[in-house]
């Protein structure tokens, strides 16, 4: 091998073709950011621009110099208040606003656990005060009391940035924090769902600001890194007003961009009053059974056991289940299941559930190391996990409604996650016998009824898909009996499940391979399924094929309620990439109208229950489910607040129809 050692030596990077190729393909953020210039853009180009922007922080070294402003190069009016009258001054000013911006620093992320440490406020011009709160709890109140009046104001319109924290935050204080309110995190989302949202990228995207990193302050994560209420106030006033400046600023440009996209009524009809409703379900929690979750457990471990003395009886020795290397071994080495066995790159055999889910049928002992998967799964996810996550003073798990976080609309759950709890398979549905109502209350669940099916036959106008829907039948047999040219009485078990699973299927655009694996036929029985499904009901495939379409002309869906996703690949050269876009383009106006219904419905249901003095509530929301803990004396009328609300909360040309149950847990209930 030869060396020309001048070659390896590091040489000044080409800056002006970097420009030029950043100019060719419109990256005018990268322009302003490291060149301080942009091209004039012709058309808003937010997906492009911004997309790309997303990357900027991972560009490290001294290649060229950044040009965002920062607190050092920008005037600004930062004030530190620690005296129980300035605060009251302070509040008779911001009281004479009509706008003003809010954050809190605590001691902790979880805002169900958190103390405050500090309140940050801002009213524009760069201008913003820190009111720096005493460590006793005590005293810590008196000072969120002389914020009350601005807080509880239904005049002032609060700002901020993930105002759901900060108003379980100010719960604990037993304030409740009052619309109107302009969440940014929120906004962003809705404007560019498949992006960031947090401040500092918001900050850098719109303002070409980089703010103060938390990171300068309590110490990179780690043991070692400081917690707020270890700081002094002085260390914390810069970094805190700066919070509440930026996203004072923030919000013009935001709501600015809201109107331009349609997105208001979406925004302050949906989302914006849907937020109070999560924070609140948050603090309630949900109540676990830690004694009958351990029950289960031991039972999975029985299991377990007897699986693995039977799995190493069929392999002939005994070997480690849970090691993919050990299980390649046995199944391909000594069992010689698969002579094409494809392996990984470190060398061993890939033996992932879809690779062993292919050869359940060729030896017993695959079907028992899935099964001992499952089992250790659930074990580890659930029965050890969620014990450990009861929050102690409450008793209660206390999981995180993220709003901002899914492409489609939906909400998702975390720390834990209460969304994923299996609902298929016994053993999967033992875990939610663990989750219970409160003491002496009642588990009620309601949820909708084919929710998507009934959107597709809404937004698609086939007639035989509203008239089936509308004749309330059961819409898989009615389905079989259109595709196999049968009476209803006469659909056997067989062909409604194949109706489903093409019913199911389409939506998610589904082709004849993948109908063929789902449904356990030929190909071409498939494709013919698709075919007279198809002629069954024309106006899906031209709902379908418009939807794709108008992706293409327009570079995004949108739902009923205006909610937009970006599907820049839509157009892709990649046939495989093209295809994921345009079965999107086909699902997510569906998935994201049914998120937009369950989410409207969450708001009705809540301002009924207060309205009508409800103190039963609502603890749990999976996807087109809502769940209660509801005191027995309540639930009829729960039951009829629940149900109308949902069933009523969009008109479309099929009913919306929720079913319901109730019972001492989870479930019971469903």
């Amino acid at each position: 091998m030869t060396l020309n050692f001048e070659e390896l030596q590091k040489k000044e990077p080409d800056l002006n073709e970097l420009k030029r190729i950043f100019e060719e393909l419109e990256f005018r953020t990268f322009l302003n950011k490291y060149f301080g210039t942009t091209t004039p853009a012709q058309k808003k180009e937010p997906i492009q621009a911004s997309l790309f922007a997303e990357f900027s922080n991972d560009v490290q070294g001294d290649l060229f110099q950044t040009n965002l402003d920062t607190i050092k190069n920008r005037k600004h009016k930062y004030h530190l208040i620690d005296s129980l009258e300035d605060a009251k001054n302070l509040c008779d000013l911001l009281l004479t606003y009509e706008k003003v911006s809010i954050d809190t620093e605590t001691t902790s992320t979880d805002a169900i656990s958190a103390q405050l440490v500090g309140m940050s406020f801002s009213v524009g011009q760069h201008e913003a005060w820190y009111v720096a709160v005493p460590k006793e709890t005590e005293n810590i109140q008196s000072f969120v009391e002389v914020f009350r009046p601005l807080f509880e104001n239904k005049d002032i319109l609060k700002v901020g940035q993930n105002l759901k924290y900060d108003f379980n935050v100010l719960a604990s204080y037993n304030v409740h924090l009052c619309a109107p309110m302009f969440d940014t995190m929120l906004a962003h989302y809705l404007i560019q769902p498949e992006l960031r949202h947090n401040m500092d990228y918001l900050a850098e995207i719109y303002l070409n600001y980089q703010t103060i990193p938390i990171e300068d302050l309590i110490g990179p994560r780690g043991r070692s890194q400081k917690n707020m209420a270890d700081l002094t106030p002085e260390a914390v006033y810069a970094y805190a007003c700066e919070d509440a400046d930026i996203t004072f600023e923030l919000y013009p440009l935001l709501e600015k961009e809201l109107k331009e996209n349609g997105l208001e009524d979406l925004f302050y009809q949906i989302e914006m009053p849907l937020m109070p409703v999560l924070a609140k379900m948050e603090r309630n929690g949900v109540r676990l059974d830690t004694a009958a979750l351990k029950e289960t457990g031991n039972h999975f471990a029985e299991r377990m056991a007897l699986l693995e003395k039977e799995i190493h009886e069929l392999a002939g020795h005994e070997f480690s289940i849970t090691s993919p290397r050990q299980v390649g071994e046995v199944l391909f080495d000594e069992l010689k299941l698969n002579s094409k066995a494809k392996k990984t790159k470190s060398g061993q055999y890939s033996t992932g559930e879809e690779v062993l889910d292919a050869l359940r049928s060729k030896h017993p002992i695959v079907g028992k190391i899935l099964d001992h998967r499952a089992l250790k799964k659930l074990m580890s996810t659930y029965i050890d996990a969620l014990p450990q996550m009861i929050n102690p003073e409450t008793g209660h798990l206390h999981t995180s409604f993220n709003q901002a976080v899914t492409a489609t609309g939906r909400l998702s759950s975390s720390n834990p996650n209460l969304q994923n709890i299996p609902v298929r398979g016994e053993d999967g549905r033992e875990i939610r016998k663990a989750f219970v109502a409160e003491e002496g209350c009642i588990f009620f669940s309601a949820d909708y009824s084919q929710i998507e099916l009934r959107i597709m036959a809404h937004l698609s106008g086939d007639e035989h898909l509203i008239q089936d829907f509308r004749a309330g039948k059961d819409i898989h047999a009615a389905t079989a009996s259109r595709i196999y040219k049968k009476p209803l009485e006469e659909i056997d078990r067989d062909e409604r499940r194949k109706a489903k699973t093409a019913n199911f299927g389409i939506i998610y655009g589904i082709s004849a391979f993948g109908l063929a694996e789902r449904m356990e036929v030929s190909r071409t029985e498939a494709k013919d399924l698709i075919d007279s499904y198809f002629q069954t009901y024309p106006k899906v495939k031209e709902y379908m094929e418009e939807s794709i379409r108008n992706a293409q002309g327009r570079g995004y869906i949108e739902t009923e309620f205006h909610r937009r996703r970006y599907l820049p690949d839509i157009s892709s050269r990649n046939s495989v990439v093209r295809g994921y876009a345009e079965r999107n383009a086909v699902n997510a106006p569906i998935q994201g109208t049914a998120a937009d219904i369950i989410k409207l419905a969450m708001v009705r249901i809540d301002q009924r229950f207060e309205k009508e003095n409800i103190r039963s509530k609502m603890i749990l929301q999976v996807h087109d489910e809502l769940n209660f803990s509801v005191f027995p004396e309540e639930l009829e009328h729960v039951k009829q607040i629940v149900l109308e609300e949902m069933e009523a909360v969009y008109p479309m040309q099929v009913p919306l129809v929720a079913d319901c149950g109730e019972g001492q847990n989870w479930l019971e209930a469903h």
